[in-house]
């Protein structure tokens, strides 16, 4: 016998063969390190014993001894043994008899680890070609187990299980669910995908639903993987009250994606069934064209709020083709809209508008930038009667010269002058007839912005003024598009403010405007921005709660703060000249390493002219709080300060650990002056960790007491 002494052992081929498809261990090179490494008399074995480590093929097999038997190609092998295949997969055994390969061959007292997630202990595991893995007297878990072998959560426990790495699949005989020890169901056949499979037809996380209007039920996600472009999830939703079954199909393109989803329903709620389908799609066609659409379809007007699919009060289905260079622009779409409002009659929307826009700049030699634009658009209501039944079409082509200049002093001056011919073409309505409009504007704009630095912040203050002026000759337009107008810092400066085409500012007028911009060395930065506009004359088209009526406008107030902390701020008003609030919003949110924070504030005054009976102040909070690695809680509420009541509330618990997740939610909605009924809804789901693939590897493990 002769000993060897080493660390390191590169074992190389011993002969060459004439023909050897598979090479074998000792036939492909692998690197062996051992306290001890001998040959015994004979040569024909070669023994490797204390801290024994082999790579081989991407491989580490980790051991106290290991028996090299070269005519019978096999390694025998002495625990405790610990082996990482190039996967990822983990085999821990006592003892092993395995090809030099690591492919064939039987573990006994072994357990196999998927993924980091996924344990699965057994008797014995038998290896075949590379590819199966059979465990025989299996538990599967997820779970941590303690040393002292305590119960886990969880666990499977299966006669047989079958690991085919190339399918990626688990297959279970005579498998029986246990929580916390306890028989809950058993099953004679079950197959679920192992932890490194990213889509896998099969059952998804069941949730279990209680609704005021829909009773108890339960959602059973089934999803079915159609290819690696497409899939369809359907899901049955069964309850006192319902019978429903949702879909969800997704599809991948080399152009483009779609996706559509939907429902089936019966339930005691009304009579027949009913449905939605919502569908969407973007698709590149080449020579930077997109098409996009969007398609929207209820059965009645309370389907979608009744089983919270949308809180939309109007549907619109649409479908657009856009081209969009640096120079260029092209944008045409058709859009149908449906109205879930009561008392709204969709024929009078109008349902129909098409729109076509184009828009090409060109820098002439004089300097500037010549903008020529073209649109054409056209609205159609199903209804004929007069007025209410109006048609509109709408031809219109405009041209502008914009020049900016920035003189040594440090003044910017920006001017604009352009002209706007518009042809409408008016059916079913008696009072106005076809009619040619034409708009000439032009208008001018001083900023000089001054800038103080210290070591604490820099200031910038920015004061500016605009004088514009505009002509419009033609016959009468009835303003359509531009009913609702809002006054901010965006359009503090524009020619127009108005939302839509119908309505043009005209005479002349003027805007004043003043922004103050801190930014601190420490993270605190600061906005705040004061406007106000003047006219000459009046125009009636603005809504008194625009803002924007008579011959000076209201103040317009824009701030804004950040924190080094993470506290943001938001905030616009429109105030009057007698300090009254016409319009105001507040955004307020806080983002820290526990808690994320969101709370806004909306009030709009009654106005009828924008479809406003009432006034509305309303108050929304969202709160997210993780507690720890395991529980983590969130709210929301809208409070409703006319009807000094809350509208809508909820509250969402999650815990989760290395093998459990659960997530429990309570909403309610309240009545209110668009909800008649109130309901509260309760759902439940819980998802067992290591059977999905990307489970986050950070979740809570299970504490051990001693």
């Amino acid at each position: 016998m002769r000993l060897l002494r080493t660390f390191a052992l590169t074992l190389l081929p011993l002969a060459a063969p004439a023909f050897a498809p598979t090479p074998s261990f000792a036939q492909a090179a692998a690197t062996l390190v051992a306290d001890n490494v001998f040959l015994p008399a004979g040569g024909e074995t070669l023994v490797a014993e204390g801290n024994v480590e082999v790579f081989f093929d991407g491989t580490k097999l980790s051991a106290q001894r290991i028996t090299f038997d070269q005519s019978a190609d096999r390694l025998i092998i002495d625990g405790p043994i610990f082996i990482q295949t190039s996967d990822g997969t983990i085999f821990t055994a006592d003892a092993a008899s395995l090809d030099p390969q690591l492919r064939n061959g039987i573990l006994r007292g072994a357990r196999l680890v998927l993924n980091e997630q996924l344990q699965l202990a057994s008797t014995q595991i038998d290896r075949v070609d590379g590819r199966y893995t059979q465990l025989y007297q299996v538990a599967a878990t997820s779970c941590h187990i303690c040393e002292d072998g305590g119960t886990p959560l969880w666990e499977i426990r299966a006669r047989r299980v079958v690991h085919d790495t190339d399918e990626q699949q688990l297959y279970f005989d005579h498998a029986t669910f246990r929580v916390l020890g306890l028989p809950i169901f058993y099953l004679p056949r079950m197959r679920l995908p192992d932890p490194t499979l990213e889509r896998a037809t099969g059952l998804l996380i069941p949730e279990l639903e209680s609704t005021d209007t829909l009773g108890t039920g339960i959602k059973l996600p089934y999803f079915i993987r159609l290819g690696d472009d497409r899939d369809l999830t359907l899901t049955p939703y069964l309850s006192t009250s319902t019978t429903t079954l949702e879909a969800v199909y997704r599809q991948m393109y080399l152009n483009g994606e779609i996706e559509i989803e939907g429902a089936v329903t019966r339930d005691d709620l009304t009579d027949g069934t009913r449905a939605y389908l919502f569908a969407e799609g973007i698709f590149d066609l080449g020579q930077d064209v997109v098409l996009r659409f969007d398609a929207e379809y209820t059965s009645d007007d309370d389907y979608l709020l009744a089983y919270d699919y949308s809180d939309k009060d109007r549907l619109d289905s649409e479908i657009s083709i856009e081209r969009i260079r640096d120079r260029d622009m092209l944008v045409a779409a058709l859009t149908y809209y449906t109205s879930l409002r009561d008392g709204e009659v969709s024929a009078t929307l109008p349902p129909l508008l098409g729109d076509i826009q184009w828009e090409r700049r060109t820098n002439p030699d004089w300097g500037g930038t010549l903008t020529f634009t073209s649109d054409m658009q056209s609205h159609y209501r199903e209804s004929s009667a007069d007025i209410t039944g109006r048609d509109v079409g709408r031809l219109g082509y405009g041209v502008n010269f914009r020049r900016d200049h920035v003189t040594n002093y440090g003044l910017v001056i920006d001017s604009d002058v352009g002209f706007q011919l518009d042809f409408y073409n008016v059916n079913d309505d008696s009072t106005v007839s076809d009619t040619l409009r034409t708009t000439t504007f032009t208008q001018t704009s001083l900023r000089y912005p001054l800038i103080r630095r210290s070591a604490q912040a820099t200031h910038v203050l920015e004061p500016v003024v605009q004088l514009a002026w505009s002509n419009t000759t033609g016959g009468t337009v009835t303003n359509e598009d531009s009913v609702a107008t809002e006054f901010d810092q965006g359009n503090l400066l524009s020619l127009s403010r108005f939302s839509g085409e119908d309505a043009l500012e005209e005479g002349l007028r003027a805007a004043a405007g003043l922004t103050w911009t801190r930014l601190g060395a420490s993270g605190w930065d600061s906005t705040l921005t004061v406007g106000r506009v003047f006219r000459e004359d009046a125009d009636d088209n603005f809504t008194f709660t625009s803002g924007l009526s008579g011959t000076a406008s209201d103040w317009l107030v824009v701030g804004q703060i950040s924190t080094p902390a993470g506290l943001t701020f938001d905030s616009r008003f429109v105030v009057g000249s007698d300090f009254d609030i016409t319009k105001a919003e507040a955004l307020m949110g806080w983002s820290g390493p526990k808690l994320d924070l969101t709370a806004g504030y909306i009030f709009l005054p009654e106005d009828a002219d924008e479809d406003r009976t009432e006034n509305v102040s309303e108050w929304t909070i969202d709160a997210d709080y993780d507690a720890n690695e395991t529980w983590s809680f969130g709210a929301f509420a809208r409070y409703d300060v006319i009807s000094s009541g809350p509208s809508r509330a909820g509250l969402d618990i999650g815990w989760e650990n290395e093998c459990v997740t659960v997530d429990f939610s309570v909403s309610r909605r309240f009545t209110t002056s668009t909800t008649l009924t109130a309901s509260t809804d309760f759902g439940l789901s819980v998802g067992l960790n290591g059977f999905s693939a990307g489970q986050p590897a950070n979740s809570a493990a299970h504490r051990c007491t001693k």
